[in-house]
């Protein structure tokens, strides 16, 4: 018998453990796989040889659970872009697979993470080399993945997003002098995120009056006068705002805070709310604040989806399920049936038509004005929000499970 080696890469969310407790389950009931490791720190760890026996570990259905409500990737993640013109960096890997016995392996992670399975799937089969399966599984708070409707993690980090814009529309409207406060949301080039701050008026709130996605170009001439439109109307004015508009030119509009680019040369963003809170206090005068929810729309497993935990548990079973079946190359996806009542179905796509695409929000589900969405992002988004939680709590504080010991 073969082992399974899973490992995870990428910005962490609050689903990301339940994919890896869907393989683990998936694979205890196997008779192909003898014992289930995870690989510390993504695909350094597969490199290194650092792993953890999840075998025992995670053997008792309590455990699984308790990893499900874990937020974070809790066997570690990495941003390790691989080498395309060189084949020795893939050799490295494959040849550490094969001496640890791995048949097979599920890396969990975003569109990078998805490019790592496209060259790791692709050098093993212009080699030959059998019996080495590797699948990839969707995770990304973006949501920017193609070929699923939707990625794990994304429901949680929106829901997220939903709640703390009621919240914060409510501390907005005590005062009676006029306010403006601009809210950056994740989003590089995909504004999914952002747009679920629309959510936050299902029950009677207000929510924010001006939503920007980053898949339209962004005036700032035309911000402020949107934004003097609405203090026209009322004194509070709440603003959610893609990290990634653009200018007019393609240029990030917080690219003027010079914070460089990351290793996969992706420019670092954030900063984009406090280019505009200027803006505001320059053009307009009133008070105004700007918020970067920054980490805590990926962590914040008490507000978690159920929808979104159960449906991360049923693409690592079906990665897992696939591999086992000696299918490599394929990342595990969600079809959507219906909105209401809402159904899904699962199935797996040929990672080369995912790796290194985006999947951006539908013109048409972004309003003429660019400020706003539309009904049918609406209809998308509510879905997938659905459903609490219950998560263990010792001393009044959440209570979570850890893989390994940092360091070590």
């Amino acid at each position: 018998m073969k082992h399974m080696l899973i490992a995870q890469s990428g910005g962490p969310s609050a689903a990301i453990n339940a994919t890896v407790a869907g393989v683990v389950e998936r694979c205890m009931t196997s008779s192909k796989v003898d014992r289930i490791y995870g690989a510390v720190n993504g695909i350094k760890g597969v490199i290194s040889g650092h792993y953890v026996d999840l075998t025992d570990v995670l053997a008792s259905p309590e455990q699984l659970d308790l990893l499900c409500h874990t937020p974070s990737a809790a066997l570690g993640s990495c941003r390790l872009k691989l080498n395309n013109a060189d084949e020795s960096q893939l050799k490295e890997i494959v040849d550490a697979l094969i001496e640890r016995e791995i048949g097979y392996f599920v890396y969990i992670g975003g569109n990078d993470s998805m490019d790592t399975v496209d060259k790791l799937s692709a050098y093993i089969k212009k080699h030959d080399i059998r019996d080495l399966y590797v699948m990839g599984a969707p995770k990304t708070i973006d949501n920017d993945l193609p070929e699923t409707d939707h990625c794990p993690g994304f429901g949680s980090a929106a829901k997220y997003i939903a709640a703390t814009f009621t919240e914060i529309v409510r501390d907005c409207e005590v005062y009676d002098i006029p306010a403006v406060t601009i809210v950056e949301i994740m989003g590089r080039n995909a504004g999914w995120l952002t747009a679920a701050a629309a959510l936050s008026r299902e029950n009677g709130g207000s929510g924010p009056q001006l939503i920007y996605l980053c898949e339209r170009a962004f005036d700032t001439e035309k911000f402020i006068e949107d934004v003097k439109g609405c203090l026209a109307k009322k004194n509070a004015v709440l603003v959610a705002v893609s990290e990634g508009v653009k200018n007019p030119d393609g240029s990030y509009l917080s690219e003027s805070k010079g914070r460089g680019v990351d290793v996969f040369g992706h420019a670092a963003l954030s900063g984009t709310a406090k280019v505009l809170e200027g803006l505001v206090k320059e053009k307009i005068g009133c008070k105004v604040r700007s918020i970067e929810l920054n980490l805590m729309q990926r962590c914040a497993a008490h507000l978690a989806s159920a929808n979104d935990l159960s449906e991360s548990k049923m693409l690592g079973m079906t990665a897992a399920d696939r591999a086992l079946e000696g299918v490599s190359g394929q990342m595990a996806t969600i079809l959507r049936v219906q909105d209401e009542p809402y159904r899904v179905k699962y199935s797996t796509a040929d990672i080369s038509k995912v790796a290194n695409y985006e999947k951006k929000v539908p013109d048409e589900w972004i309003n003429a004005e660019g400020n706003d969405v539309t009904e049918e992002m609406l209809n998308y988004l509510r879905p997938l929000v659905r459903g609490d939680v219950s998560f263990a709590t010792q001393n009044g504080v959440p209570v979570h499970l850890s893989l390994y010991s940092e360091g070590k």
